[in-house]
């Protein structure tokens, strides 16, 4: 499997917050490829004024990297969700090393997931397996299963030269590239919800 990211030697940093400049390993799993400082220092600049007290899904966990940056700047709470046994229990580890209460992990695949029990987020992480269908069904799943706040954030990571499908009742508010990676910020519009 194409693995953009470069030199991570399995560990991320967390960037700002109460965790600032801590860092954490996570499973030499296939795949599993932290979105690049840049592009998180981007990306949480981008929402500097919406994650204080947020409720934050991490869909694709992986690392954790864009969950645990969330709830290191303020968010109220923040789910992981990923399918590997390995990953789970690392991320389980970091939240307890972090003494983070208010994460969750939830050892599921993330479709199985989103056809659960539902809950009600503000801002939600989307990044599959690079290259992955698994995108755009997800992002359906979301609006359509009532998993989204009225006006939540969505981050959305795909390579650069692909288009993701969205619905279209999210507005792509940022976006931006780091070399083979594309990722795009989109917030729920009530108004368009109006007009359905």
């Amino acid at each position: 499997m194409f693995n953009p990211g470069r030199g991570y030697k399995n560990e991320f940093r967390i960037i700002a917050g109460q965790w600032r400049r801590r860092r954490l390993k996570f499973p030499a799993l296939p795949g599993i490829r932290p979105s690049p400082d840049r592009v998180r220092e981007t990306l949480f600049n981008w929402l500097m004024n919406r994650i204080a007290g947020a409720r934050c899904l991490d869909l694709f966990a992986g690392s954790g990297a864009l969950g645990l940056e969330a709830l290191s700047r303020g968010a109220a709470s923040g789910v992981f969700i990923d399918q590997e046994r390995q990953v789970a229990e690392a991320l389980r580890a970091h939240l307890e090393s972090l003494h983070a209460a208010n994460g969750e992990v939830l050892q599921s695949e993330a479709l199985a997931f989103l056809r659960g029990p539902r809950q009600v987020f503000d801002i939600v992480f989307l990044d599959p397996p690079f290259a992955s269908p698994l995108l755009a069904e997800a992002a359906s799943v979301l609006e359509q299963h009532g998993w989204l706040a009225p006006q939540a954030h969505i981050y959305t990571e795909y390579p650069a030269d692909f288009v993701p499908q969205l619905p279209d009742t999210w507005e792509v508010i940022r976006e931006g590239h780091a070399g083979r990676v594309g990722f795009a910020l989109a917030r729920r519009t009530t108004t368009k919800l109006a007009q359905d």
